[in-house]
């Protein structure tokens, strides 16, 4: 028993050790790179059907109804009252998640190392969590479902259900949020990070406007975003975890050979 058990232990040892470590910029950006693009890719071949998926949805507005908390509808009309702010809304929902995320990711690696290996095992943990809510609970979002809810982000450039931005792109994907689940991770690391009051404030400020962004843009329920909540916080519990007591301060290389090593072994 020992003898299977032990090579299992020892993948488990040399994961754990890699993941609490902070190695190259390139190292890490490929590791990220090519996970969050599978990532990426496995969500947008995971499309459910989209009976189940507004079925699913019209259960989501039942839920939120029961709590008095569906107000979806009346957080985009107030952003159509606004001059431009559903344009820039909607370019917010398309570029702010990955930009912001891998920004911090860049300022950890280089000026904080300290936070680095848990937020890229936090993010990389719920973006591998996320993928089962999309498997098991595909949902239809606000402006798929039939409820009165206008798509603000989709014109004559850009398109979320077809052509080659929906090949990779699941819209009954959208339980759990990880616009949220991303946002409340990144902040909660900058937040631990620097000392600066004003950046603790914007920090914190962040996951809401995420919020406001993906819910006046028809994307999410509130119920997705509790559940981007909810996979944020499990994964940070793991991260924690798997990352503690890690000498992430020091950058992580391959080992070189030493050029006097030859030269001993041949004396």
């Amino acid at each position: 028993m020992a003898v299977v058990a032990s090579p299992v232990l020892s993948a488990q040892s040399r994961l754990r050790e890699w993941l609490s470590a902070r190695h190259s910029l390139l190292s890490e950006a490929l590791v990220v790179v090519g996970l969050y693009a599978t990532y990426e890719l496995a969500r947008g071949l995971v499309a459910g059907d989209s009976v189940e998926a507004e079925h699913h949805a019209r259960r989501v507005v039942a839920l939120e109804r029961s709590l008095h908390v569906f107000v979806e509808g009346d957080v985009q009309r107030f952003a159509h009252h606004v001059p431009a702010v559903v344009t820039l809304l909607g370019g917010a929902y398309l570029t702010m998640h990955l930009t912001i995320s891998a920004g911090v990711l860049l300022w950890l690696h280089r000026r904080r190392p300290a936070g680095f290996a848990f937020a890229r095992t936090a993010l990389l943990l719920a973006s591998a969590l996320a993928l089962i809510g999309y498997l098991v609970y595909p949902t239809a979002p606000p402006r798929l479902a039939g409820i009165g809810i206008a798509d603000t982000i989709s014109n004559r450039s850009i398109d979320l259900d077809h052509g080659l931005v929906s090949f990779v792109y699941n819209p009954y994907a959208a339980v759990p949020s990880m616009h949220i689940g991303y946002a409340l991770i990144i902040a909660a690391t900058v937040v631990t990070q620097v000392r600066s009051s004003i950046v603790r404030v914007l920090a914190l400020l962040y996951p809401l406007v995420v919020l406001l962004v993906i819910v006046a843009t028809g994307n999410h329920f509130f119920f997705d975003a509790a559940a981007g909540a909810a996979v944020a916080v499990v994964a940070a519990a793991v991260a924690v975890v798997l990352t503690r007591g890690s000498a992430s301060t020091e950058l992580v290389t391959l080992p070189q050979r030493s050029a006097a090593a030859p030269e001993r072994r041949a004396a």
